[in-house]
């Protein structure tokens, strides 16, 4: 029998500081034989069905500037409205969360099945948020010093320092997210070295990694 909790294969969560390096985390994982479940990417996939679209119109039907001229949800412009009022994020979170939950528990189930898996991953930045680590046998927080975090979320998405402080604020402190965590791997000194951490929290854990 696997002792493994949720499968023949280790199910590895992801989390960490915006702008950390999670994403980096995970294609470095993927690249050992991981298989990948993007949760956010799924959020992002939310937006684009047409009932949830319709839904997040009837929530911030009042705000026009979240529809782009294709008639897609704009994802920054709703994320500027939910990142200043807890309630409203909260209603963005009971359309949206149950899909991707839905959808990320199929990629999961599909993922142990697949033959080339040596470990799953699930990449989600609100799991511990949303209590989806329950899916995971080992959760790995990704961190870096904040003036690295913001350099990067400045040139990948444009956000002041401001954006990313309202971001934060929408999550759990990173203390505690620290403390739910089965480890913490530091992202400070570029992808080469990140890789050669976990390579060690792999071996340390016993995962096979290709």
């Amino acid at each position: 029998m696997s002792r493994w909790r949720h499968g023949p294969k280790p199910v590895i969560g992801l989390v960490g500081g915006i702008g950390a390096g999670k994403s980096t985390a995970a294609r470095l994982l993927t690249a050992r034989g991981g298989i990948m479940v993007d949760a956010d990417a799924l959020g992002h996939d939310a937006l684009e069905q047409p009932d949830i679209r319709q839904s997040i119109i009837r929530l911030f039907g009042d705000h026009s500037s979240i529809i782009r001229p294709d008639g897609r949800i704009d994802r920054r412009a709703v994320g500027r409205i939910v990142f200043q009022k807890n309630d409203a994020r909260r209603a963005l979170e009971a359309v949206v969360l149950p899909y991707i939950r839905v959808r990320a528990e199929a990629a999961l189930a599909a993922a142990q099945a697949d033959p080339a898996a040596r470990f799953v991953v699930l990449d989600a930045a609100v799991m511990l948020e949303a209590g989806w680590d329950g899916v995971c046998d080992k959760v790995v927080y990704v961190d870096a010093p904040r003036e690295q975090r913001l350099a990067r979320v400045a040139a990948r998405s444009g956000w002041s320092e401001e954006e990313l402080a309202a971001r934060e604020a929408a999550q759990w402190p990173a203390e505690r997210k620290m403390a739910a965590a089965h480890a913490v791997v530091v992202n400070d000194a570029g992808p080469e070295e990140l890789g050669r951490r976990l390579d060690e929290l792999l071996r340390h854990w016993g995962i096979p990694a290709g």
